[in-house]
């Protein structure tokens, strides 16, 4: 089914979040949809995902009407998209070059797994029902934010830091390989659970 909103683009959507002041980059909005929609915290909304991207929870003033659904349609789009990901189980970490700083990808990478999908998956709860092997999975994506961050120290300016290099790509596919277990073993299967308890005709 094709989704009502459709997603604007890395680029626009970017210059959107800047034009609204948002402190949060793209790569962790979107991984924060991602675990929010693989969350099992039925009570966690769009809406609530979208305002913690702002410090405090304070979403941006929208002046009017049409506004403020042009704002909430594009954010919309961006987790239709995150959304078909997941359903299709292809969530993965951005792809990085030998010749990227890598400083600046071990930052992002961290950024990604703990401030985005672990931060959208926990909700802002300290725990949640389900089964202790996915929790530790989830768990695993934390300490592999922190792995990130100590690869990140040991880099050298104006070196090759290839030993670095092959470190980030193999805690990118861990990392990957965990996102992916949490997919198929629970968030696939529980999506559907969902889909069979909806009343008919809703």
């Amino acid at each position: 089914m094709k989704s009502e909103n459709e997603y604007i683009g890395d680029d626009k959507f970017k210059k959107f979040l800047e034009h609204y002041s948002c402190p949060t980059p793209l790569s962790v909005v979107k991984m924060r949809f991602a675990g929010a929609i693989c969350s099992p915290n039925e009570s966690l909304r769009p809406t609530d995902v979208i305002a913690s991207l702002w410090d405090n929870n304070q979403t941006p003033r929208l002046e009017t009407k049409a506004e403020a659904e042009l704002f909430f349609k594009f954010f919309m789009g961006l987790w239709d998209e995150m959304f078909h990901l997941i359903t299709t189980n292809n969530l993965v970490l951005p792809r990085f070059a030998p010749h990227d700083d890598l400083t600046l990808i071990c930052q992002e990478h961290s950024d990604i797994l703990e401030q985005g999908f672990n931060e959208g998956f926990w909700g802002g709860l300290d725990s949640l029902k389900i089964p202790a092997h996915i929790a530790e999975i989830v768990d695993s994506l934390a300490e592999l934010s922190a792995i990130y961050l100590k690869l990140s120290q040991n880099i050298k300016p104006e070196q090759e830091n290839k030993k670095i290099f092959d470190s980030i790509v193999e805690c990118d596919r861990m990392a990957n390989k965990a996102l992916h277990y949490v997919v198929e073993q629970y968030t696939l299967p529980h999506l559907e659970q969902l889909k069979q308890s909806k009343p008919k005709g809703n």
